[in-house]
């Protein structure tokens, strides 16, 4: 099997209409151009801060190549499309950046509300959940470093802990898996040991609960082996969800302004081998963990598919998932699914304000991800002309 194989632009683009691919090349041409993105971040965000009327042409562009709707039920077609082709989805409320607790226990809620639509259709396998969309980002921290924290901490750290436990159990009972995300490194040593208590309370006779794991940081497959090892002693079953990574500039900034050693690979290709390493290793441990592979890579994608074969791994077992972002990467995609893999697609939905700072942070990811956008480009085209529109 070779790239070849993701070249199949019919079955990628099947549910697309001629106008939808169209406006998808237009989106895709424009980021291109960085200038023009890092231009149209800042005035889109003073416009809509001036209530501007530009949230028409937000929704019709960059908002509908990107999300689902501004609510669950307006995804809700989507959803059924998409598996008409046997791709599942991930309804994501891709709201950031609260900060009280009433932000915190409305997340909640809507997290429950998600996860119990996701018990009643099986197009849903999965919720998601951002673990600083529970409780403030600096308790993380603190609860990472091992500082000891003031008295109405601890009582903010036990809340936090249990909005986690009951969107666990809840996801248990209701038989939906729950993936947590992965965020910056100086709060992520908190979230790791917080999820992995709830894999051990939860995962006895199935990876209900996910991790995930960021392999740009160079001590990932250190931290693999150790869940593993975990799981093995304390009987429990681990999931996995592994990505690249997303907060690259950030982490590295961060170490250089305070003086210490960057816990990010040194360069793209030992991010690649780092990603493909502990992709192999939980490949070679499904007995053990669960995997969830959230990717764009083609490469990464046919190596798992060549492994899964070799070792007779059943795509349709669940022991393996595939994952990408709604709008992008409609070639692996669905042509996964057309080879009978399990694959999602992670469907961002919320009000236009809210989602803009996700919407900005897509745009940006591809334009600077090399060959990213001319890569979407090229299929478009090719599907394009395939048609003969």
């Amino acid at each position: 099997m070779n790239k070849q194989f993701f070249e199949d632009t019919k079955t990628a683009f099947a549910l697309k209409s001629n106008a939808d691919l169209k406006k998808s090349r237009f989106i895709f041409s424009m980021m291109g151009q960085q200038w023009l993105v890092n231009l149209g971040s800042k005035l889109t965000m003073t416009g809509l801060k001036l209530g501007l009327p530009i949230k028409g042409l937000i929704r019709n562009t960059i908002f509908d190549q990107f999300c689902g709707g501004t609510t669950e039920d307006e995804c809700m077609p989507i959803v059924e499309n998409m598996y008409t082709k046997g791709v599942s989805s991930i309804l994501d409320y891709s709201v950031e950046g609260k900060e009280n607790e009433a932000d915190f226990d409305s997340v909640v809620g809507k997290k429950l509300t998600l996860i119990h639509a996701a018990a009643v259709n099986e197009a849903l396998p999965f919720e998601v959940v951002k673990p600083t969309g529970l409780g403030r980002f600096y308790i993380w921290q603190k609860v990472s470093e091992g500082k000891e924290l003031t008295a109405p901490e601890q009582l903010e750290w036990e809340r936090i802990v249990n909005r986690v436990d009951l969107l666990c159990k809840t996801a248990v009972d209701s038989e939906v898996m729950l993936l947590f995300d992965g965020e910056e490194s100086w709060m992520q040593d908190a979230a790791d040991a917080l999820v992995r208590d709830m894999m051990q309370s939860y995962n006895k006779d199935k990876a209900y609960i996910y991790n995930t794991v960021q392999c740009y940081r160079w001590d990932r497959l250190q931290y693999i082996e150790n869940l593993y090892q975990n799981a093995k002693a304390n009987n429990f079953i681990a999931g996995a969800k592994i990505v690249r990574g997303a907060y690259m500039e950030k982490e590295r900034e961060r170490a250089e302004e305070l003086n210490y050693p960057s816990p990010i690979c040194k360069d793209k290709a030992a991010t690649d081998q780092m990603f493909n390493d502990v992709m192999n290793f939980i490949l070679d441990h499904l007995d053990t963990i669960k995997l969830c592979l959230g990717t764009h890579n083609e490469e990464s994608t046919l190596a798992a598919m060549e492994f899964m074969k070799e070792k007779g791994v059943d795509p349709r077992s669940g022991d393996v998932w595939f994952g990408q972002l709604y709008g992008m990467s409609d070639n692996l995609t669905f042509n996964l699914a057309e080879a009978d893999h399990n694959v999602f697609k992670i469907l961002p939905f919320g009000p236009i304000n809210d989602v803009m700072p996700y919407l900005i942070r897509r745009a940006q990811e591809n334009t600077s991800v090399a060959g990213q956008v001319g890569r979407e480009l090229n299929l478009i085209n090719k599907e394009i002309k395939r048609r003969g529109i």
